[in-house]
């Protein structure tokens, strides 16, 4: 994928600095899997369906000790091997939890929060973060994938949690990425907000939509553009890419030139959607717009982008 000359480095944003060594090669080699949970500095990341759940008593530790894991209720036939670090040391597994929210809010021995939430709060380095990312998408996928799509019978584990089989059919399920346009659409010194309803109050963004089979990113990004603000769109340019595990999207940033400029909400995704020139962004930005609207936070590639146009970097 090309990027444009002046792109953003993938460094700018959240969920991009997984520096985990995956092993990939070695997912099917049950001695290996075995020595790497039996190391002293083995962490197993741990979930509800909601949350990542963390161990009270460990500051700063992404997962739990894995007897504590399985004290939990994690399975060891079900946990996803994440990676190492280059060195072999701290191998990460990732596992679900048998427990609601409710549950582990009352254990004072465990902590839990939504991974947008921590990201937010900067609480673990973006190298962790990253790790969290994939351990949640991940995850998701096993918790809504486990029964065969092709055969409706349950599916089971494999490749260290990088495929599910099922016995029953033969069929064998991969994890999915599913890869979204998220665009700045331009008209000289403007750019096209949007506001879809899920959004808190008076939050402005770039507008963004998934990718069809059989489309390009720029066919992507202009159907997009026009099914939701009635704008048609010429030159795009690809600026970066970033993963979203929410629940397991790739964000693919362009820049899209308009060829019209009359805006149109034809569908139920946007409430609202404005041209808004430089002047008025910066105080989106800045937080002193006078109506308090405001641009998404630091963490997503929205932010990157609106940030970069800003300041005149593409």
């Amino acid at each position: 994928m090309a990027l444009a000359s002046e792109e953003l480095t993938p460094s700018d944003m959240s969920f991009v600095k997984n520096t985990l060594d995956r092993q990939s090669l070695r997912r099917k080699d049950l001695t290996f899997l075995n020595d790497r949970i039996g190391q002293p500095d083995c962490e197993v990341i741990l979930s509800t369906a909601h949350r990542l759940v963390f161990d009270s008593s460990r500051a700063g530790a992404l997962g739990h000790p894995p007897k504590k894991a399985f004290a939990l209720g994690a399975q060891r036939h079900e946990l996803v091997f994440l990676g190492q670090n280059h060195d072999g040391s701290r191998p990460l597994f990732a596992g679900l939890l048998p427990m609601s929210d409710e549950e582990v809010d009352a254990d004072d021995s465990l902590w839990a929060n939504d991974l947008r939430n921590i990201a937010l709060q900067s609480i673990f380095s973006e190298q962790d973060l990253s790790a969290l990312s994939q351990a949640r998408a991940l995850l998701h996928w096993h918790r809504t994938h486990g029964f065969c799509s092709r055969c409706g019978k349950p599916s089971e584990i494999a490749d260290a949690g990088y495929r599910r089989d099922c016995k029953f059919c033969g069929g064998q399920h991969f994890p999915r990425t599913d890869p979204c346009v998220i665009m700045l659409i331009t008209d000289g010194d403007r750019a096209l907000f949007g506001r879809p309803p899920r959004l808190p109050d008076g939050i402005y963004t770039t507008l963004a939509g998934f990718m069809e089979p059989g489309e390009t990113v720029e066919q992507a990004v202009r159907r997009e553009t026009l099914e939701e603000a009635g704008i048609d769109v010429g030159e795009v340019r690809i600026i970066s890419n970033q993963p979203w595990p929410f629940p397991a999207n790739l964000m693919i940033g362009c820049i899209g030139k308009a060829e019209s400029t009359e805006i149109h909400i034809e569908d139920d995704e946007l409430e609202a959607c404005r041209w808004c020139d430089r002047a008025e962004v910066r105080k989106m930005l800045e937080g002193t717009h006078s109506d308090g609207d405001r641009i998404p936070p630091s963490i997503s590639i929205a932010y990157k982008l609106i940030a970069g146009w800003l300041e005149g970097d593409f």
